[in-house]
């Protein structure tokens, strides 16, 4: 259950918003092993003082359509796997709503199984659940 935040700045209609947030989840599907049904996010929109970021660091230049999706995963993903993903985020963020794949920012981080509680205030035991 790979939990996904992304951010962006204030003023996209919601139509916009939902395309980023379909896209990335179709994304992770596709490229991140994810089942359909697993799908938790948070979007957050920000003030243009409260998202910072470099227009032109290692990559851009980036506009006022930056997005940062920041990807939470407790399951290990290899390289290729992660790099494949990158690249489909961009590839269908630029399809809808029409980000530049320039101004796409992702960051995957890896989470222990026990740093997962689902409910019910349990840590998973995710590769034993499996095995049950």
């Amino acid at each position: 259950m790979p939990m996904v935040r992304i951010s962006l700045l204030k003023g996209k209609p919601q139509s916009y918003v939902k395309a980023v947030s379909d896209g990335v989840h179709r994304a992770m599907v596709e490229a991140f092993d994810v089942p359909p049904d697993d799908r938790f996010q948070v979007i957050h929109q920000h003030e243009p003082e409260e998202l910072v970021f470099d227009r032109n660091y290692m990559g851009g230049p980036r506009s006022d359509n930056y997005v940062l999706i920041c990807v939470t995963a407790g399951k290990p993903r290899s390289t290729a796997m992660k790099e494949a993903f990158y690249r489909r985020v961009a590839q269908l963020l630029a399809e809808s709503p029409g980000i530049d794949p320039k101004d796409v920012m992702i960051i995957v981080s890896m989470t222990p199984f026990d740093g997962w509680s689902f409910s019910g205030g349990v840590a998973s035991l995710f590769p034993q659940e499996l095995a049950q």
